[in-house]
């Protein structure tokens, strides 16, 4: 560790009215150091940052020691927190599609640093500090990027300008907040080189929070890990990694450890009849402003899925994913080629047809918060389809909603629960049982697991796995998180630029991958500097509890 200590915190605590949130929290980052936070969702992270940067909701209660460059925090009037923010802390948020303005210019919003900090500069001179900024975390054609929104600018660019506001006025720590969860993991690598760059050249400080302890592992220098409220562990990463002294740790190892050990395949007699098949799809979208000119999203696409098998789609981001998908679904109208569900052609114009399709393949979505009505009660939102289609009257819909909540691991008591009040694991879990509520056949699982933490995910991974097993249901899964595409499927699709370059089963494109994109994407997979210390983990050590953990 740096012998200047930009961050000391000390027996913090935190509260609102209740028991202790965060509890006792004491830990030091040094001058030039990268510390990754690591715990699952509601273990305090979040928390233990917005103490740090003076964002916690005006009724809590906060105790114990924090010290930034100097600095004591606790305490602090919010005005004084203002100045600090932005010249001493700087706070990369999670999500750059909500914290840009959508009606204001990049140019706009980068220059705003200036404009609030040095009233003197004139536009000139704000308009070349904000060009360096955007030519210092990678951005290209900086100059033109000012000019442009941020609908124009994919999630990668749009995280790097969160980072250049972040960084405008050459703050000692940056504190940065899962900035990297909804990234696929090519561009994530290119986000997180930016930090990795600005730590080494500036001698800046990060904080960097994340549920992915993979991700950690490959930037930080040190490794603080928490839950319920508590630091369990913090350390070098070389010791977290290689000797950690609690499960939980050890739990979160694991789930790291995946990408690292021979691909397995799942014995199960899934026979050869195809369910859906796919054939020469295409989808093509006007662009705005050009005419007849229009662009292929999805470019030539055909695949097959077994009947009880989970065929995945990963891919960067814009690669077509969502829209092959919604083709699938029958959301969207196909340019050309054609969906057929166990032999029947998928019919866009026939109302009737459509809606016994739609009975028998269903969609979760990625956002259980933004599926699910916050105002229905769990069983409104589950018997939602069963009233729809007309099916059974309130008594046998309430069994029917019973007996769903009962399969996806949820009590019985839930039923009363409105879906704002539960977890986002608890949250997907209901969208899983209103999904089945029909008897589908194909589920449709969208980038459905990308909300989630790892330990979480593993918990629902393992759900999913299991109504496979006892239904017999057939998943399409989308998503771009390669840990857990690795460890549901049974065969994979990659799509790049809305082409399928390669196929096969999960062996084929994770251990003899062919096509040179998929080589990439394998190699953008976080944990690769610990990755023979990872695989050669007990497995036996550590479980997550995946069918008891109803909290998750």
């Amino acid at each position: 560790m740096s012998a200047e200590k930009i961050l000391s915190v000390r027996d913090l605590r935190v509260s609102y009215g209740g028991p202790d949130v965060v509890s006792g929290v004491d830990f030091d980052i040094g001058a030039g150091e990268f510390v990754a936070l690591v715990g699952e969702s509601g273990s305090g992270k979040s928390t233990v940052t917005n103490a740090v940067t003076g964002l916690l909701p005006r009724q809590a209660k906060i105790t114990g020691s924090i010290e930034l460059d100097g600095h004591q925090l606790v305490g602090l009037h919010p005005r004084q927190f203002t100045k600090l923010r932005g010249t001493s802390v700087g706070l990369v948020p999670q999500d750059p599609a909500l914290s840009l303005n959508p009606v204001l210019t990049i140019g706009r919003q980068v220059g705003e640093v200036f404009r609030l900090h040095h009233r003197g500069l004139g536009r000139h001179e704000i308009r070349r500090r904000s060009i360096e900024l955007l030519d210092q975390v990678g951005i290209d054609r900086a100059a033109q990027r000012l000019r442009q929104y941020p609908h124009e600018l994919s999630g990668g660019l749009k995280q790097r300008v969160l980072i250049a506001i972040a960084f405008g006025l050459d703050p000692r720590l940056l504190i940065a907040d899962e900035p990297t969860s909804a990234l696929d993991v090519t561009v994530q690598k290119q986000v997180l080189a930016v930090f990795d760059r600005l730590t080494a050249e500036h001698n800046t400080s990060v904080l960097f929070v994340t549920h992915d302890l993979a991700l950690a592992t490959d930037h930080a220098t040190q490794v603080l890990v928490m839950r319920g409220g508590e630091l369990l562990e913090q350390g070098p990463v070389a010791q977290v990694v290689r000797a950690p002294e609690h499960r939980y740790t050890g739990v979160l190892l694991d789930a790291a450890a995946v990408h690292f050990r021979d691909s397995h395949t799942r014995a199960r007699d899934t026979g050869t009849e195809v369910l859906v098949r796919a054939t020469n799809l295409v989808k093509r979208f006007g662009v705005r402003g050009g005419g007849s000119t229009s662009v292929a999203a999805v470019d030539d696409v055909s695949f097959q899925i077994r009947r009880g098998t989970t065929f995945s789609l990963v891919g960067e981001s814009g690669s077509g994913k969502s829209t092959t998908a919604r083709l699938v679904l029958g959301l969207v109208e196909a340019t050309s080629g054609t969906v057929e569900l166990d032999g029947v052609r998928q019919d866009q114009r026939n109302f009737r047809t459509r809606r016994e399709y739609w009975r028998r393949i269903q969609y979760v979505y990625q956002n259980p918060q933004i599926a699910l009505d916050p105002r229905f009660t769990v069983e409104r939102v589950i018997a939602e389809p069963l009233v729809e289609f007309g099916i059974g009257d309130r008594a046998e819909r309430r069994a029917r909603v019973v007996e769903l909540l009962e399969q996806v691991g949820l009590p019985v008591e839930f039923v009363r629960r409105r879906s704002r009040d539960l977890s986002g694991g608890q949250q997907q879990r209901v969208a899983i049982a209103r999904a089945l509520a029909l008897g589908a056949e194909v589920i449709v699982l969208d980038e459905a697991l990308s909300a989630l933490d790892v330990v979480t995910q593993a918990q629902i991974l393992a759900l999913l796995q299991r109504l496979q097993r006892e239904l017999g249901v057939t998943y399409l899964f989308i998503s771009h998180d390669l840990a857990v595409v690795r460890q549901i499927s049974d065969d994979i699709g990659v799509l790049r630029r809305g082409k399928l370059v390669e196929t096969g089963s999960v062996a084929d494109i994770f251990d003899r991958p062919r096509h040179e994109y998929t080589q990439e994407l394998l190699a953008s997979i976080p944990g690769r500097r610990y990755g023979p210390v990872l695989a050669a983990r007990d497995r036996a050590l550590v479980t997550v509890g995946a069918e008891t953990a109803v909290s998750a």
